[in-house]
């Protein structure tokens, strides 16, 4: 696709320069001349064009094949805003009912793997109480992925986990913590596969200076609540609907992707070529298609570039070296989530000490990471 832009660029080119100079007596060529290659010039754009599209709608569009649905439940009505008990003003919404058949909340009594008497809990009552009354907003169910019992005690913890994160990141020195070591494990990783970090530092720090302007956040809320995000939190945007959608998109690759990486006859050096083209190609349309150019998405986009090709790489490559690295911190994220769903592993008793157990997570797990890839590097 990307090959094929280009080459659209020069004809478009040929042809604009083309039209300029028709009228010029110095052209070699004859009127009858002329216009027939005047036709056929603009007939091979048009068949460009039409290639370009349909190339679009397979690898593209979200009605092509390679597009697989969430599995969550969809809901097409407004929803309105709430302000939790226990954090500042945060515009989360309340999700209403589209054929989804609630629960029966006595049966959270009857889980057997869970040795926690909840009725103690004070945060998560109040996450049940709040559910039972207004729903909880939800883009994908991980009921499953992150170890809970039903839907219920997921949507009950989310609740939790999203207020929790709110009071967490008030404190602006964990803000930059945060942002710190993120930067340093992806640089990390970069640096472990022998890639030149300049162009992703350059994009992080501009992302970090967008997020700094409140006057962008309304223009980032529409931005997300297009891609079905329903709240704006570190839990919502960066936890679920970039890292675990991006693990879940390397899970499932497209078998174009799998048949180039899976082909014995080409050499490892092409294979990761055109991985890293396919990745830019799509990047770059889905970059056209923004309706803010300079948004929340727009710097995603630039972060994406630098770091997906190699993500891509290594899950689906032969560097086995490099798989393990990448696998490890999937396994570290992993854990993380699974540890802040848990009722062993965090206090769901009130935001304050549930923030102090997630901080904790966190910092086991970055640190183990960071350790890991500083001694490979």
């Amino acid at each position: 696709m990307e090959a094929l832009e280009v080459s659209i660029n020069y004809w478009e080119d040929a042809m604009a320069a083309y039209s300029r100079n028709t009228n010029s007596e110095s052209l070699a060529i004859t009127n009858e001349e002329e216009s027939e290659f005047s036709k056929e010039l603009q007939q091979l754009l048009d068949a460009a064009y039409k290639l370009q599209d349909e190339c679009e709608l397979l690898f593209l569009d979200q009605r092509s094949v390679l597009f697989r649905p969430c599995g969550s439940t969809k809901f097409d009505s407004e929803y309105d805003g709430y302000r939790s008990e226990y954090s500042p003003a945060e515009s989360f919404v309340s999700a209403q009912d589209d054929g989804w058949q609630m629960a029966d909340l006595r049966e959270f009594d009857e889980y057997a793997d869970l040795n926690v008497n909840v009725e103690e809990l004070s945060l998560y009552q109040s996450a049940l109480r709040h559910f039972e009354e207004n729903g909880i907003p939800h883009r994908c169910l991980r009921t499953e992925l992150l170890r809970c019992s039903s839907d219920v005690e997921y949507l009950c913890k989310l609740h939790c986990i999203r207020i929790a994160f709110q009071w967490l990141l008030q404190d602006e020195s964990k803000r930059t913590w945060i942002a710190n070591t993120g930067r340093q494990i992806l640089t990390d990783l970069l640096l472990y596969a022998n890639k030149d970090p300049k162009e992703f530092l350059i994009a992080y720090e501009e992302m970090l200076t967008f997020l700094q302007d409140e006057k962008c956040w309304e223009e980032m809320g529409l931005e997300l609540a297009a891609r079905g995000v329903k709240a704006m939190t570190f839990y919502d945007i960066v936890l679920d609907y970039i890292l675990m959608d991006a693990f879940e998109d390397l899970d499932t690759p497209p078998s174009s992707v799998l048949a180039v990486v899976q082909n014995r006859w080409l050499s490892n050096g092409f294979k990761e070529s055109a991985l890293a083209t396919a990745v830019w190609s799509v990047l770059r349309a889905k970059r056209r298609m923004l309706k803010f150019p300079k948004g929340f998405m727009a710097h995603f986009y630039s972060i994406s570039e630098k770091i997906s090709p190699l993500m891509a790489w290594g899950f689906l490559g032969p560097d086995e070296s490099l798989k393990e690295t990448c696998l490890y911190f999937k396994e570290q994220v992993m854990g993380f989530l699974n540890d802040i769903f848990s009722f062993r592993s965090c206090r769901y008793t009130s935001v304050e000490e549930l923030s102090e157990d997630i901080m904790k997570q966190i910092t086991k797990r970055i640190d183990n990471t960071i350790s890991k890839l500083t001694e490979r590097n």
